[in-house]
């Protein structure tokens, strides 16, 4: 059948049977309603077993099965109440947390991997103070001073490999978990950036820039690297009590505001900076940063396993043209330069009136001194734009990603989603007038 190692197999095999379990329950769901139970009843508890299977296996495997998971839980918001509420809860846990490796494995893969200077980390905390992925996070110190220390899980590149491989192949079958999206995309720009991100040295790298260039900055923060390797990675400790996921859960609209900008200028300031795009903008990589007498204060922010870099050491000014463009509601010239940047390919034709249709609430936010992003919001968005008789659907289908902007692209739709996770009011015309060549003319 195969020659992968046992526990390979029975991975496969679980991701596999993920639409097949969802194909079991709903066939049961509708037993039970031709036995007379209420429609909303079979619904509501098929979507809640539906989200602890998934989820669940998701968060145990690891690898890229969690990886998958975390990148699904930022598309939350833009999911129809109705299907959100019971997947929420499931969802936002892989934002934060992972089951742990044994810490005698944790401590023979830090002799291997960091050699003499193994013996200048003491105090190893037993726990994980975090875990991701492909590694967990624990406490430490380093020539005595307080350290994050990632260690990759054993096999977390054969396991990411092989669970990205198998989710391509049922990613079909995963559509209706998640209405509206679609997945297959998602999983093979997973596939893509896979290797960057099991080579910590890279991180290292890119890390370094990002701490050098924020470095006591009044906003964000950046813990400094102390050592980096191909499978671990050791970095100044960062003292904060939660990530963003708890400002999403239960802050106050004064918390989701301040945090929710912060958010936004790091993710368009960040490219002019260092040249680079922090690209895996789910809610546990940010962490709040209060002030000493507890009121919001800095955004701190973690992994540089995936980013984006730019040989201008910035976003396309094309971009910034092409929202500017849309905002000036000149839908005619937006139809040549999308044409001109490879938005719209040779010989497609696309409809100024219907393209205005399709980006219009779009670009709604670049259009305001303020905009209130919002669970509402964005589950309108996608509703209009998988809407198969409406003008957004057709546009939509005609349409080209170019390559060099895919990354860029999941991105800023996975940081709207973060931003209307929170609900906050964020002067976005002012961020991108400020941040986004182009943009301003």
């Amino acid at each position: 059948m195969t020659d992968l190692p046992r526990k390979a197999v029975a991975r496969t095999a679980r991701l596999a049977a993920l639409p097949l379990g969802y194909a079991g329950r709903s066939a049961i769901g509708l037993g039970k309603r031709i036995g007379g139970a209420p429609a909303e009843v079979v619904m509501t508890e098929l979507q809640q077993r539906t989200a602890e299977q998934l989820f669940k296996t998701l968060g145990e495997l690891k690898g890229g099965a969690m990886k998958f998971g975390q990148a699904m839980s930022i598309f939350e918001a833009a999911l129809p109440e109705e299907l959100a509420a019971p997947y929420r809860e499931q969802l936002t846990r892989l934002q934060d947390s992972a089951p742990p490796m044994p810490t005698i494995t944790v401590r023979q893969i830090l002799a291997e991997e960091l050699g003499a200077e193994a013996d200048r980390l003491s105090d190893l905390d037993a726990e994980p103070a975090a875990a991701a992925s492909i590694g967990q996070v624990h406490r430490a110190r380093w020539d005595g001073e307080e350290v994050a220390v990632k260690v990759q899980y054993p096999g977390a590149g054969d396991a990411l490999r092989n669970d990205l491989k198998q989710l391509a192949r049922v990613a079909r079958g995963l559509g209706p978990v998640f209405p509206g999206i679609d997945v297959k995309p998602l999983v093979t720009e997973l596939q893509e950036r896979a290797e960057e991100e099991l080579d910590y040295r890279l991180e290292a790298e890119a890390q370094r820039v990002f701490a050098a260039e924020y470095a006591g900055d009044p906003a964000i923060v950046v813990p400094e690297v102390r050592a980096g390797t191909e499978k671990v990675l050791v970095s100044s400790w960062l003292d904060s009590p939660a990530s963003l996921a708890q400002v999403i859960r239960e802050g106050t609209q004064a918390e989701r505001d301040h945090y929710g900008e912060r958010f936004v200028r790091f993710l368009f300031g960040a490219p002019a900076r260092t040249g680079m795009l922090h690209a895996d903008p789910h809610p546990g990589n940010f962490r709040l940063v209060p002030e000493p007498d507890g009121s919001p204060g800095r955004l701190g922010v973690l992994d540089y396993g995936a980013v984006a870099r730019f040989e201008e050491r910035a976003l396309p000014a094309s971009l910034g043209s092409l929202i500017r463009i849309a905002c000036m509601d000149d839908y005619d010239s937006l139809v040549t330069a999308l044409r001109d940047e490879g938005f719209i390919r040779e010989k497609i034709n696309v409809d100024a009136e219907k393209l205005r249709s399709y980006l219009g609430p779009f670009v709604e936010p670049a259009s305001t001194p303020e905009f209130t992003f919002s669970r509402a919001w964005m589950q309108d968005q996608f509703k209009r734009v998988n809407d198969p008789k409406g003008d957004a659907y057709s546009v939509m289908l005609r349409l080209n990603l170019p390559p060099s902007y895919l990354l860029i692209h999941r991105t800023w739709v996975g940081g709207v989603g973060v931003l209307s996770q929170l609900g906050a009011t964020v002067p976005f015309r002012q961020v991108l007038t400020e941040s986004l060549p182009g943009f301003a003319g």
